[in-house]
């Protein structure tokens, strides 16, 4: 949807709340929308939430006369006791996880306490959504979260800030019944789970798994985890209950700079689950970090070298970006180190600060070396037999990804 469009679709119902959510990189086109949200319904009252505006609240308030109000951290109870206190929204310093407007004042109310019982948290109403669009690469691939709250604290990640450092998780019941619900009112071919940590609770996430395969969902999914928060008997579990892919946040291959994001892994750690969820059949992807304060060619080198031994089956090789409300932000903020205010940039991809030891220049070529070595013909082949011999759909869609690459490079050339 575009802006004229989004204008278009509330003038034709006004109505009294508007609700805008963003990431940092989608920034910009949520005011463009409180804009427009503002011109077209003048008497509404204007909300923007998201990671972005719980840490960037004043600055949001300031510079954006359209937004009227800013919903910090969760937001699933702050807008029912908004909504119920619409459309006048009395006594609005009462409502705890907001800030707004007093006059000439920008008043925070205290923090909201993070949501205990997750299981009596709505489903997402998707009806509302053009949800046949959720495809990759024809599948219909729909998310589901079934956990908040991180007590690791990695230096470039808000996720505790905004969820908490205390793991509160739905019950494995909750769960299967969603996932169910996906496949058969909504068309589901995929799942794809967004929790930080989703095998933080072992014991739980067997039981989902083990739920999966009694019920018979039958469908591929995939999720995130840490590489200290898995063995082979839950990597081997998650297969059985048809997972095609996970996701090891490795960040490094250098135990200085994995110290440096306090990630509290090893490079043996990262190894070894990379090996054994390989070894279960999964589709293996890696998140990497270069160029993190205190990175060298030779620490990078490391990570690379980390990759080459263990043949993830995809890399995310990220440039760190220091996001509102993370400690990487204030480290530059600290060392002095000027920092781009487009926060359209912000999207892991590019250099948005400048380091002193690697320039910006430098992690360009480095990433683009990387994946030209990374996707080769060998990979697409190992892929397309780990896709179509093995069935793994993860596969498919990157032996196809992967040719794409190929083809992209060779005109280039030409």
């Amino acid at each position: 949807m575009d802006h004229k469009k989004l204008g278009a679709d509330l003038d034709t119902f006004k109505p009294d709340l508007i609700g805008i959510a963003s990431m940092t990189p989608t920034i910009p086109s949520a005011m463009k929308s409180a804009q427009v949200a503002r011109e077209v319904c003048p008497e509404a009252k204007i909300i923007m939430g998201g990671p972005h505006a719980t840490f960037a609240d004043k600055q949001i308030l300031a510079d954006e006369p359209a937004v009227d109000i800013v919903v910090r951290g969760e937001g699933e109870e702050t807008l029912l006791e908004l909504a119920q206190r619409s459309p006048k929204l009395d006594k609005i310093q009462d409502v705890k996880g907001v800030t707004f407007r007093n006059e000439d004042q920008i008043v925070q109310t205290p923090n909201r306490p993070f949501i205990q019982n997750l299981d009596a948290l709505p489903r997402p109403a998707y009806n509302y959504l053009p949800i046949d669009r959720y495809r990759i690469h024809g599948k219909k691939f729909l998310p589901i979260m079934t956990s908040r709250g991180c007590p690791f604290q990695c230096a470039f990640c808000s996720a505790s800030r905004i969820f908490g450092a205390g793991y509160r998780a739905r019950s494995p019941e909750n769960v299967l019944a969603e996932l169910e619900w996906l496949r058969d009112v909504h068309g589901a071919e995929g799942i794809s789970f967004h929790d930080d940590t989703l095998t933080f609770d072992k014991k739980r996430a067997m039981s989902i798994c083990d739920g999966i395969i009694n019920r018979k969902i039958g469908l591929p999914w995939g999720c995130s985890t840490r590489v200290d928060l898995v063995t082979k008997e839950i990597l081997n579990k998650m297969a059985k209950a048809n997972c095609n892919e996970v996701c090891f946040g490795v960040e490094s291959g250098c135990q200085k700079i994995l110290n440096a994001v306090h990630k509290r892994v090893s490079p043996e750690q990262n190894e070894n689950a990379i090996k054994w969820a390989k070894d279960a059949g999964m589709f293996v992807t890696v998140s990497v970090i270069i160029g993190y304060p205190g990175e060298t060619k030779e620490t990078v080198q490391e990570t690379l070298n980390l990759i080459y031994r263990v043949e993830p089956d995809e890399v995310w090789l990220c440039l760190p970006t220091p996001y509102p409300g993370t400690e990487l932000r204030t480290l530059v903020e600290s060392l002095g180190w000027k920092m781009s205010d487009d926060w359209t940039l912000y999207n892991t991809m590019n250099a948005v600060f400048e380091n002193p030891d690697l320039s910006a220049e430098e992690l360009k070529k480095m990433r683009q070396a990387f994946y030209n070595k990374f996707y080769s013909p060998k990979y697409v082949i190992r892929q397309f037999v780990k896709g179509n011999l093995k069935g793994n759909l993860y596969s498919k869609i990157m032996a196809r990804t992967a040719v794409n690459y190929l083809l992209w490079r060779a005109k280039a050339i030409l």
